[in-house]
């Protein structure tokens, strides 16, 4: 039977004290005892994908259906919705489709 592994098992001991800091100073600032710095970040929005470009791209990449699908984690009855132009992705899908169109080496060597 394989042991449940902790935190302490994926970091240094530094980094996993310096975690526990960060822990301690949220738990301060959610009581009101300290103020912490906040940065705002704001992305561009992901492009629209239309059924064509959808289909280029898995063609490009000579997918199956099935395949593009697997390797989105979404069920393959999207990908064919999409590429019917009865839904379009949206939020995660659609950047994560922007990611594979610039850079498909990062999902494919997953």
């Amino acid at each position: 039977m394989k042991s449940k592994k902790s935190s302490r098992d994926y970091m240094s001991d530094e980094n996993f004290s310096k975690f526990l800091v960060g822990v301690e100073d949220v738990k301060a600032h959610l009581q009101g005892k300290i103020t912490l710095k906040t940065t705002r970040v704001s992305f561009p929005e992901a492009p629209s994908y239309s059924s064509r470009k959808i289909k280029a791209l898995r063609k490009r990449l000579r997918m199956s259906q099935a395949v593009f699908a697997e390797m989105l984690n979404v069920s393959l009855k999207t990908v064919c919705k999409w590429e019917s132009d009865d839904r379009n992705p949206s939020g995660a899908s659609a950047r994560l489709l922007q990611i594979i169109e610039k850079e498909p080496e990062v999902l494919l060597g997953a």
